[in-house]
């Protein structure tokens, strides 16, 4: 049996007995090749072979024909944002000025450029999130893949930081069907520096290989390369028990035996009993004592630099150009020095090399590292990277360069590598203010729960009053993130309160823009929870209005609108704030339109409420914002399905949902999920419904203002469609106590006491009906919109028996038809035929039933559709059956894609607007083609204009006219 690769460099390279994980890996390959991704990680002890295995690999024919990345991740730069990442696309040369022109970084893939610039340069992408960089990466990667198979193999990722794991798994997550083989190495006894590493190895489809020591034929083969020849069997045995079958330390102990001309038989046995003990070590630094000290010093300046040029070796050991090629050479030939490189063969050969010196001189040479590098105007980062390897920073100038670092980690979407910059500069400066609140926002995108006790930790000290109000400003979004938000408004009501003593009646305009930061916050942060809304709410009412000139000040009339909104008090005035928070000078925040949209739904502009929704997709398409897109989708179906909208309310549902399966985020989500179970029961699918709904992981949804009545409400609507009445009013309560607890009183948001109603009439309990109705007339009358008096009609009408309540119907269906609630219209007409019908007026009722069947079936509730068209032929009446449109066959997603391919979107265009794959992409748009019965993009557009467009054909605007300033 020959080794399975006998290159020239020397015994290092030669490769035996991986025959049966080179199978795994071809295999791998040609399945990578079909179509069909896939992960092998390979795991073993220090020198068991990963390594040359990998490298073996990647020379094999089995790789010609794809695309291979190969990098690994070294000691040195553990940890920095994103370093597995470069490593791997260093080959493609995307790190340079220049790169944004580069071909492989069109339409998406540009946003994966502060994960790959190297320079200072990546400071300049501010604005990176991390969705958006991970997002860029997949797209940079299905480039590549576009042009063929892809092969990502990353060495010692025991080393490698949390971000680049977290995109490989993203990576992995999305490209089940594509050409993709990731290929892993590690160390089974190191401690990974990245938590995210179990959870790319626990994939179930990847391959897991443990490569076990050498069989003793294996070291047959072994010996026979290293002597050209045969050995005897007292030899092989004994040689191959000193090491434990290890390839490395076997390579090193015959490297040292045929150094010291001992030769492969029973006389040799003994001599490498000898210098077996610690192999590795020993033989390493034999080899440089028996070198000049330039060349030890030499191979010190490359264990602590890594591989680095060969004047920066020179520089750090003080040699010229000349002793610096002659000792590289020296180095090679010793297998010190890696055979492709100026790095050390391997970490153990580092340790070797550095193990003599004494604790003082490592961190003096260390030091002297970091010196030039950063006087080569090497990137922070990588400066930083020595410094994380003292024992203790010893001048000024190392914490200066570890924050630069952090904020290099921070622009490129790294908030891992930042928190472990700031943390060692800490150690130096553990009063530093600036430093304890970027540390904590750091912390905050990854341990929220962490980043709210270091800022209380700062809250506590000293601060004067306006510092202390910024922190607190932090600390409230924070708390927001870590669900801890009644502390929040502790804090920041006694900032409030600090900041009036202070500042006086007549404040500067810093001191008011400061002031209304922190009331912002306050309103956000309070109308988080039940237990804190009613007092913020107080809060919002007292203060005065802003002009919405600054941020700040349209956060604040968003909010103020909102809470005025949900309190079901002063519909105009809630109107006009929403319209300047959202149309004042400048961007409004996202915040801000998400506050303005709800309430002006509530408030029947539904027209501008969608207007808003639409601006804050738009912007979270172009910034790779996936969970805001997804956050705006679900509430776009809430307003939708308001409107009738129901197919374009389950298509906005379906995706948001759709998006979240796909997200390690997606289990802390409840609003898409209560979005697409509202729909599916309207349309005559509760037991779907009821299946999203119970599939909600939100942790403390019962404590939410927003999410948990509405999962109530929802969730009982489900229970009455499935014939669970008390059940179904068990929930309605809920939801009522819930809104109760939290001073909500919009007869629009959540009527609650309508449906309660109408399942307590069912049951017959008709007293009980009858206070819910009057309870829900008198929030009508306040809140005062057209829907809230038709909602409070239906309910008197519902529990108000013989022509009294026929009445009360009639006028809740005149009224409906003034607003933008065209499904509750379609309800009301419905109720009105019916209750006709039962007081024999078939001929008043065919009218109403008539109108029942049009609207539901222009709303796409054919449920309600076909009950009308029964009554309707009960009444006398003729309808055709009512058949649905083609499009009601389309899923959500396949909805969404034909809209955008109709429009003449790209299918990778369409990929990158839906954040999904191309091939997800390409199933949506053939599944759809095969529906509508087209075969072209051409014939999408007659099919899908088709469908009356409610949002543009129905009087979505309330009576209100634009509130002036």
């Amino acid at each position: 049996m020959v080794p399975d690769r006998l290159p020239s460099a020397g015994l290092s390279d030669c490769l035996v007995g991986r025959a049966r994980e080179m199978a795994v890996l071809k295999r791998s390959a040609e399945a990578a090749r079909r179509g069909q991704a896939g992960l092998v990680t390979l795991q073993g002890p220090p020198g068991i072979g990963k390594t040359s295995l990998l490298h073996s690999f990647i020379a094999s024919d089995a790789c010609r024909e794809m695309t291979v990345l190969h990098g690994a991740c070294s000691e040195i730069d553990a940890g920095a944002g994103y370093g597995g990442v470069r490593a791997l696309f260093r080959s493609l040369g995307l790190s340079a000025e220049d790169a944004a022109f580069s071909p492989l970084l069109s339409g998406g893939a540009r946003r994966a450029l502060p994960a790959l610039a190297t320079g200072s340069g990546s400071s300049a992408y501010e604005s990176s999130a991390a969705y958006s960089v991970m997002h860029g990466l997949y797209w940079l990667t299905a480039n590549l893949m576009a042009e063929r198979p892809l092969l990502l193999a990353l060495d010692d990722v025991h080393w490698c930081d949390e971000r680049s794991l977290a995109w490989i798994d993203f990576l992995l997550r999305r490209s089940e069907e594509m050409p993709l083989l990731v290929v892993l190495a590690q160390r089974d006894e190191a401690v990974p520096l990245a938590s995210a590493l179990a959870d790319v190895a626990a994939r179930p489809s990847s391959a897991f290989l443990e490569l076990s020591p050498l069989s003793r034929q294996d070291v047959v083969e072994l010996v026979g390369y290293a002597y050209q020849g045969a050995a005897e069997s007292t030899f092989v045995r004994d040689v191959a028990a000193l090491p434990g079958g290890n390839p490395m330390l076997l390579k090193r102990l015959l490297l040292e035996l045929k150094s010291a001309g001992v030769r492969p038989d029973e006389h040799g046995v003994n001599r490498a009993r000898e210098i077996a003990g610690q192999v590795v070590s020993d033989s390493v630094r034999g080899m440089l004592r028996a070198l000049p000290e330039w060349i030890r010093t030499l191979a010190r300046a490359a264990a602590v630099l890594g591989d680095a040029p060969a004047e920066r070796l020179g520089a750090l050991a003080g040699l010229p150009p000349t002793l610096v090629d002659e000792g590289v050479k020296v180095l090679r030939k010793a297998e010190i020095l890696a055979p492709d490189g100026l790095g050390l063969a391997h970490d153990l050969v580092r340790s070797a090399v550095l193990e003599d010196m004494d604790g003082d001189a490592l961190a003096e040479l260390r030091t002297s590292a970091a010196l030039l590098l950063s006087d080569e105007s090497l990137p922070p980062e990588q400066v930083a990277n020595q410094l994380l390897l003292l024992p203790r920073l010893t001048a000024p100038w190392m914490t200066a360069v570890l924050c630069e670092a952090a904020g290099q980690a921070e622009s490129r979407a790294a908030p891992e590598a930042a928190v472990r910059y700031l943390t060692r500069a800490r150690e130096a400066d553990p009063d530093s203010l600036a430093l304890r609140l970027q540390l904590a926002r750091c912390v905050s995108q990854t341990e929220p729960a962490e980043a709210v006790r270091q800022l209380q930790a700062v809250l506590e000290s000293p601060l004067d009053v306006r510092t202390r109000a910024g922190v607190a400003v932090q600390f409230g979004g924070v708390c927001l993130l870590a669900q801890q938000s009644p502390a929040a408004v502790r804090v920041l009501e006694e900032v409030l309160q600090q900041l009036d003593c202070e500042l006086g009646r007549d404040p500067g305009p810093a001191d008011v823009e400061l002031r209304t930061e922190v009331q912002a916050a306050l309103l956000r942060a309070g109308a988080d929870e039940k237990s804190t809304i009613g007092q913020v709410r107080e809060r919002a009412s007292s203060m005065p209005a802003p002009p919405g000139d600054t941020t700040a000040q349209r956060q604040l009339l968003a909010m103020q609108a909102l809470l005025g909104a949900l309190g079901g008090d002063d519909v105009e005035g809630c109107i006009d704030k929403a319209r300047r928070a959202i149309r004042a000078t400048g961007s409004p925040t996202e915040e801000s339109l998400f506050a303005s949209s709800f309430t002006l739904s509530l408030a029947d502009e539904a027209e501008e409420a969608l207007e808003a929704l639409d601006r804050l997709l738009q912007a979270s398409q172009r910034s790779a914002a996936a969970w805001s897109y997804v956050l705006a989708l679900a509430i776009r179906a809430f307003v939708l399905h308001g409107i009738g909208a129901l197919p374009e309310a389950l298509a906005d549902a379906q995706t948001s949902v759709g998006i979240i399966a796909d997200e390690r985020w997606g289990h802390t989500s409840a609003m898409p999920q209560i979005a697409l179970a509202m729909v599916l029961t309207d349309l005559g699918e509760p037991q779907r419904a009821a299946s999203v709904l119970d599939a909600i992981e939100r942790p403390n949804l019962d404590r939410l203002v927003t999410e948990y009545p509405w999962y109530a409400q929802v969730a009982a609507r489900t229970r009455w469609s499935l014939g669970d009445v008390e059940g179904g009013l068990e929930l309605l309560y809920a939801c009522g106590r819930s809104l109760d607890e939290s001073g909500v009183a919009n007869p629009v948001y959540l009527p609650w006491w309508l449906d309660a109603a109408g399942m307590l009439m069912d049951l017959g309990r008709t007293g009980q009906a009858r206070g819910l109705a009057e309870h829900g007339s008198e929030l009508a009358e306040r809140w005062g919109t057209p829907r809230a008096k038709a909602l409070a009609s239906l309910g008197g009408g519902l529990t108000t028996p013989g022509p009294k309540g026929i009445e009360l119907l009639v006028a809740s269906a005149e009224m409906f038809a003034g607003s933008p609630a065209r499904g509750e219209h379609a309800r009301a007409e419905f109720l009105v035929g019916r209750a006709l019908l039962a007081e024999g007026d078939r001929r008043s009722a065919r009218d109403h039933l008539r109108t029942a069947a049009d609207l539901a079936q222009r709303c796409g509730t054919f449920k309600l559709g076909e009950m009308a068209r029964t009554l309707l032929i009960e009444a006398g009446g003729r309808m055709r059956k009512m058949s649905g449109s083609p499009l009601g066959m389309l899923t959500g997603m396949e909805r969404k894609v034909a809209d955008l391919a109709a429009a003449g979107t790209s299918n990778r265009g369409i990929a990158e607007a839906l954040f999904v794959t191309v091939r997800t992409v390409e199933t949506h748009l053939t599944s759809a083609y095969r529906k509508l019965g087209v075969t072209s993009r051409a014939d999408l557009a007659p099919v899908l204009s088709a469908r009356e467009d409610l949002v543009k054909k129905l009087p979505l605007r309330a009576a209100y006219p634009p509130a002036r300033r």
